[in-house]
């Protein structure tokens, strides 16, 4: 990675690295090679190794770390300088330096709208996708599952792709979610065997892998009822994908409108996967603030591990930044690579937040004040690094149709996707 400093020009980049001015450009979706912007973070693929994350445990030395990660116990100490190798505590964190990469399993969401010019981009990034929740269910008052989008060709390409489709069902009416609809269908069982069953005859029919359950704002008095349905279309489901998406959250607490109806543990031990959506805590209609600070991806992560397993646990990526207007909050969302442009484009140095480890800049326009806030190549670097940290299993992409090059270069050189190809 380099970040760009006033006087830099993308040949000296390249010379400094050794890696051409077109691979650099396409990695990380230049739209010219004659501009840059001070802070601006380039993701350089140049042949290194993979730089892991480990946690000390009881009994560790770098003897056996070098052994287990097929490194060796000099590279491990130039990459830990300070450290006492005969002083190791347990919870210590170091760095590896090695050949293996982490290995992880993804989830991207897709909404399926003029789905044909999109396949060419969704089999370049194939390799590094296990599932594609293909998000065109919603549900009606009495339960039945019904299509808002075509999913026939796009569950076709998936599986000639490798990677696994799964029905995405969310609470969505009148073009947003609506806890009205979820608790009204959830307080009746007969309305959430409706559901259930109009679910997997979609999943039968259409040849799923699986189901993703996108439903927000739950009521909290549906607590139990959320539960009773998870259990039920498990059930159903056998041995296929129930992937359930949560709201991120620090503590339990059952009351609160937003995230007092989900019960990680018991959500836990039902699904197969839980997604902890850890996207938005800058949300559209807020003041400016990182999409998915670093500190708090971190708080949620470790309050959820404490009723999830590890491994049956992703935390979400965005994809996407906001543009503010101040004041007021009106927001526009835009990819992490068109913020990153309109950057470049406006001659915007970009700043870096550590706390948050989040770029950000502002400009005026027709006299307005904007703030945005998005993702690069370090925000998520710092993001895979929690992945490693606390051996999660791995993340969730919104939305794939976000155009994130760096991300996918990045994936390309250092990250592992574990893909099932029995059930594509």
């Amino acid at each position: 990675m380099h970040v760009v400093k006033s006087g830099d020009a993308l040949w000296k980049i390249s010379q400094k690295y050794g890696v051409s001015i077109q691979a650099i450009r396409e990695v990380n979706g230049l739209a010219s090679v004659d501009q840059l912007v001070p802070g601006l973070a380039l993701y350089i693929p140049t042949e290194s190794l993979n730089d892991r994350v480990y946690v000390i445990q009881a009994g560790d030395t770098y003897w056996k770390l070098a052994q287990r990660f097929q490194t060796s116990i000099q590279l491990i100490l130039d990459a830990n300088p300070g450290v006492d190798p005969n002083l190791l505590s347990i919870g210590q964190q170091i760095q590896i330096p090695s050949p293996q990469p982490l290995s992880i399993e993804t989830l991207g969401f897709l909404v399926p709208y003029n789905i044909e010019p999109f396949l060419p981009r969704l089999q370049e990034i194939s390799q590094h996708l296990t599932y594609l929740a293909v998000v065109a269910y919603t549900f009606t008052e009495e339960g039945y599952a019904y299509k808002q989008g075509e999913d026939e060709q796009v569950v076709k390409a998936s599986k000639q792709f490798g990677i696994q489709p799964l029905l995405c069902i969310r609470n969505f009416t009148g073009g947003d979610f609506s806890a009205e609809l979820v608790g009204s269908v959830f307080t009746n069982s007969v309305y959430r065997t409706n559901l259930v069953q109009s679910i997997v005859r979609f999943v039968n029919e259409q040849g799923y892998a699986g189901v993703s359950i996108d439903f927000e704002f739950v009521p909290p008095a549906q607590r139990k009822d959320f539960e009773l349905f998870l259990a039920a279309l498990k059930i159903e489901l056998g041995d296929r994908i129930l992937h359930v998406n949560v709201h991120a959250k620090t503590a339990d607490v059952p009351t609160n409108p937003i995230i007092g109806a989900y019960d990680y543990e018991i959500i836990g031990e039902i699904a197969d996967i839980v997604a902890v959506m850890t996207i938005d805590y800058g949300y559209p209609t807020g003041p400016p603030k990182a999409v998915a600070p670093i500190w708090w991806m971190e708080e949620v992560i470790r309050f959820a591990l404490s009723k999830i397993p590890a491994r049956k646990m992703q935390v979400s990526f965005p994809m996407y930044g906001y543009d503010k207007v101040i004041p007021g909050f009106e927001t526009s969302a835009l990819s992490a690579l068109d913020a990153q442009n309109m950057a470049i484009r406006r001659w915007l140095p970009i700043q870096f937040e550590e706390r948050s480890q989040s770029p950000h800049y502002g400009y005026v326009l027709n006299n307005r004040q904007h703030e945005v806030w998005f993702e690069d190549i370090r925000s998520y670097q710092a993001k895979y690094r929690l992945l490693d940290v606390y051996n999660l299993l791995g993340t969730t992409f919104w939305q794939v149709r976000f155009r994130f090059p760096q991300n996918w270069a990045f994936m390309d050189q250092h990250i592992n996707v574990m893909k099932n190809l029995d059930k594509v």
